[in-house]
Formats: structure tokens, sequence, C-alpha cells
């Protein structure tokens, strides 16, 4: 993830900075905080303000003016009720606000979770970089002939040589194209005025990186990294929640057990699935014909009680 020199001279004077504070903080996240963290071939993700940690969600669970108890493990037990009984509002109480670079499909992916606030870098104002994301070989699958949204078998050889080459000259002719209709900076020509930015901009393919600032609380966090932490979910934007993950358990450890512990560690059943398992706890000998259950949702439920 290369960064331009202006980039890097500013986050070093963003880290550079510290003020006295009489307000909670995370140390641990503290040590990263304005640190880009790479994903993808240029993309990154970076916390740039955060408020509140464990402790806020205790107070106000607890409703208390101080420290909610002076015991880590009480603390603890009430964080993971909290989240077993999908208690919502002690986990909004925090907040923290990413910058984050990004290829713009996965930009339009991650939009439809409309629960945080977002401002977008503008390419009607500013002229985008010239940057790509070209996917690794490993990652450059088939589609899977099971799963309309899934990907199957890695492409190899001359196909998949093919397809890397066409992602990047169709990416590089886009751009020369929006280049040429903006005509500025070097090489624009004097006597032929640019078409406007907000029109130029409309050529360019969905692989270009695009910015922006994504300030969420904790609750919707948590909603957004159990599907897009998901191993279902897409890899490329799977990576931005696994980086994302990262900061959280650096700034709420205990919130973050408790999520690993029962949101991506754990399942969820429906009534029918329930009835079947307790057959099964008694004794019976329960097939899927017998359930009473769809095929899919006794392959959900084979999928919980066999791994």
């Amino acid at each position: 993830m290369p960064l331009t020199a202006e980039q890097a001279a500013d986050i070093d004077a963003q880290r550079a900075q510290s003020a006295p504070t009489r307000r909670a903080v995370s140390p641990e996240l503290e040590e990263i905080l304005y640190e880009a963290l790479p994903v993808l071939d240029h993309g990154f993700v970076r916390v740039v303000d955060y408020m509140g940690n464990d402790e806020a969600i205790v107070q106000s669970a607890r409703v208390s003016y101080g420290r909610g108890t002076k015991s880590v493990r009480n603390d603890a037990g009430l964080i993971g009720y909290l989240m077993r009984h999908r208690h919502s509002t002690p986990f909004e109480m925090c907040e923290i606000k990413y910058h984050v670079k990004l290829p713009v499909f996965v930009a339009r992916q991650w939009i439809r979770h409309r629960t945080a606030n977002v401002n977008e870098y503008s390419a009607r104002y500013s002229i985008l970089d010239r940057e790509f994301y070209i996917p690794a070989p490993a990652q450059l699958a088939a589609q899977s002939t099971a799963n309309r949204q899934g990907r199957g078998d890695v492409l190899e050889g001359e196909e998949a040589a093919w397809v890397l080459d066409t992602l990047r000259r169709d990416a590089e002719t886009a751009y020369d194209h929006y280049e040429t209709m903006l005509n500025e900076g070097e090489g624009a020509d004097p006597d032929r005025a640019g078409l406007a930015r907000e029109l130029a901009r409309m050529n360019l393919p969905l692989n270009i990186y695009t910015q922006w600032y994504w300030k969420v609380d904790l609750h919707n966090l948590f909603h957004f990294l159990s599907l897009r932490a998901d191993p279902h979910a897409q890899y490329e934007i799977r990576v931005y929640a696994d980086a994302m993950l990262e900061t959280v358990k650096r700034w709420v450890p205990l919130a973050y057990d408790a999520f690993m512990e029962n949101r991506m560690g754990g399942a969820s059943m429906t009534a029918g699935q329930i009835a079947v398992l307790q057959r099964m706890l008694a004794g019976e000998e329960v097939t899927r014909e017998s359930s009473g259950l769809s095929a899919r949702v006794w392959d959900e439920l084979q999928a919980v009680i066999r791994t």
C-alpha cells in the first residue's frame, strides 16, 4: 500500500501530536491512532478518532457516574450478558471514526450499511488518483456453480493471465480518457475546454480507489463486522472488516471478546431446529426426512452440530 510522501508526512504529524485529557482512552488503540493499516493493494484503514471504551459500556448499563465496578471480571460478565441478550444501547455509547481507502465496488457494497455517518471523497470537485484494485492471482476465481454470490475454483494459466492483463489495460485506458476529457494539468491543451469533472468521472471503472470518513457506534459496527468478517463475505470487503476487527480488539477488548464468543463464534437457531436438537439429545435418530425441516435449514443445523 504505497502512501504518497504528503500522506505519510501528514500521518506522522498527526501521530506526533498529543494532548492531556480527562476523557477515557484505550492505550492499545492510542498506539495505532492515525496509522494506516494496509488492505488490498492500495487500500488502508486507519482510526482517526474514537469515544468511550469498555467502561463506558458498563457505566451506561448501570447508569453510574464513575467506574462501573472495581472488577474487570464483573465488567466482562456484564458485557457478555449484554451481548448474549442483544442489548444495543450500552454499545451505542461508544463511537469510532475511520478513514478508509477502498475500491469503488467495495464502497458500493459497504454503503448498504446505512447506520453510519459517511463523507466520501468527491470526484465532482477533485481528481481521482490513478490507482486501481487488481486482484492477487489467488483471488482470481471463476463464478461458483452452486452459489450466485460466490466464487469457484481459482483461474490459472493463460486464462488468469488474460483476465489480469485485461483488468489492467481497461483501467488504464479508462483513466487515460478521463484525463483527456478533463484537459487539466501537464499536457493540457490551452485551446480546448475540459469536460466538467462531475461528467468526466462517469467513465471510470469500479476498481478505481475512493476514500471516505466512516463514523459509527459500536453496536452498529458489530453488526457490520458480523456480516462482513464472516467467511462467506466477499473477500475484498472481508479484509477491511478483518483489519477493523483488530482495531476493535485494541479499543474495547472486553466487548471484542464477548462479540467473538457470542456472535462470531455463536449460532442462531430456528424453533424448528431447536426442536430437532432436543429430539436428538433425547436419543432419537432424526433424519432430514423426519425432521420436518427444509433441506437448507437441515443443512444449516448440521453445519452447527457437526463442526
